[in-house]
């Protein structure tokens, strides 16, 4: 059982697991899939289901995403999110009652159904109960955010030389990378004069973060 109890407006981390640690954010065509879930399932109740969405004609599907956009009620507004192979992380600020459960629950359920539909299985792909954790302060909240876009590195995904080309990963947004519009960021960018200040500062730990990373591994073996 979770100990968290969701409130609206409050800012939490999420974070879950692959079962059995499978790589299930590897693929690029599954990852590009993986944030389009993310991005179309933070609004309440879309008209229709991701999956038949796709399947709209190109200027249909258009509108209906813009319109989505547009005037869609959101669950949540996500601060910012990595995937990694086997995990994924989310920094969650809550809109609407029950809405992080909800988001989760939508995101994890319409992604386990794309995989199971490509791979021709049944099953779930990501372990039974996500874990939270509430954001108290504003040192909790960037420094959270810190540990999220390190992510790619501290799970020895990518090099250090190529954290902000990481494409599944909200930090390209933060600094201007990407036209990904995913990211409510300037929760985290408001407490920064730049987005070159924020830069600094995740890249500032890098080594002590994966010292401490390193650590967690020698202490778990």
């Amino acid at each position: 059982m979770r100990d968290v109890v969701f409130g609206n407006n409050e800012i939490y981390h999420i974070f879950n697991r692959s079962l059995d640690q499978q790589p299930i954010f590897t693929l690029k065509r599954n990852c590009q899939r993986a944030l389009l879930t993310l991005d179309f399932y933070r609004f309440k109740n879309p008209p229709l289901r991701l999956s038949k969405a796709l399947l709209l004609e190109k200027e249909a599907r258009k509108k209906f995403f813009n319109n989505l956009k547009l005037n869609g009620e959101k669950l949540v507004e996500i601060v910012s999110y990595c995937l990694i192979p086997n995990h994924f992380h989310f920094l969650l600020k809550q809109r609407l009652d029950n809405g992080i459960a909800k988001f989760v629950g939508n995101f994890t359920n319409s992604y386990t159904r794309y995989l199971n539909t490509k791979s021709k299985r049944v099953g779930p792909f990501f372990q039974g109960t996500f874990k939270a954790v509430r954001i108290e302060n504003e040192e909790q909240l960037i420094h959270v955010s810190r540990y999220i876009h390190l992510n790619p590195v501290t799970s020895f995904v990518v090099k250090e030389e190529s954290l902000e080309l990481y494409q599944y990963s909200s930090l390209p947004e933060f600094l201007g990378l990407s036209h990904e519009e995913i990211c409510d960021k300037e929760v985290v960018l408001n407490f920064f004069s730049s987005k070159k200040k924020y830069r600094t500062f995740i890249y500032d730990q890098i080594d002590y973060a994966k010292k401490l990373e390193m650590i967690k591994h020698l202490a778990l073996e």
